[in-house]
């Protein structure tokens, strides 16, 4: 079951500047290729900073000179490996409050952006296509489960599974594997079970 990387999303050859580059240049590139921030990088393309919309417009005007890239850019940049995971990459993007991240290969040199329109990608999946994963590659290939021991819907990205299986502590591995399935928003848990083998005390144990 491959899940989808940063470099199946990214967009590569991101538009970069460089520290020297000047206020105006910078504002003409992010309206030339419709794009809401730019890399800054030094003389071996790896990334030193970002420059945003809104870090133009906090710094219209700089006292004793032309304002630069080096003067308004967000500095250290946050960046991002072609070999993450989306869940990954979300998660950077969380933690440091950023809303995209330059990508750079195993010596550091950009080769990409990644933004969240990027990731939003990954909800406009068919749910014929994820219902399909889930069933050929989640319960069959992967649980070893008859494709038809199991009702899977999909709507709108919501899965629901019924029917039964046969030890309970299978359920709540069946929801995480749903879940780890691109596109999936949430899965909603209707599975029954034949024996109870969930240990005593488990916080994974749902009450019937």
């Amino acid at each position: 079951m491959r899940h989808r990387t940063v470099a199946d999303l990214m967009a590569p050859m991101a538009v970069s500047v460089r520290r020297g580059t000047p206020f105006k240049e910078i504002a003409r590139l992010l309206d030339e290729f419709d794009i809401t921030a730019v890399p800054v990088v030094d003389e071996d393309e790896r990334p030193v900073g970002v420059v945003s919309e809104a870090d133009l417009l906090h710094r219209r005007e700089a006292a004793g000179g032309a304002i630069t890239a080096a003067d308004i850019m967000t500095s250290p940049a946050i960046t991002a490996s072609p070999e993450w995971s989306v869940v990954r990459a979300t998660r950077v993007m969380g933690r440091h409050s950023v809303k995209r991240l330059p990508v750079v290969d195993a010596t550091g040199r950009l080769v990409g952006i990644l933004s969240r329109s990027d990731l939003v990608q990954l909800f406009l999946r068919p749910d014929r296509s994820i219902r399909e994963e889930i069933v050929e590659d989640v319960l069959t290939r992967t649980l070893q489960l008859a494709p038809s021991a199991l009702s899977v819907e999909v709507d709108d990205g919501v899965v629901t599974l019924s029917g039964t299986v046969g030890r309970r502590m299978l359920i709540p591995v069946i929801v995480r594997l749903c879940h780890s399935v691109d596109g999936v928003v949430d899965v909603v848990d209707r599975l029954d079970y034949e024996r109870d083998d969930m240990p005593i005390g488990s916080p994974t144990a749902r009450e019937k």
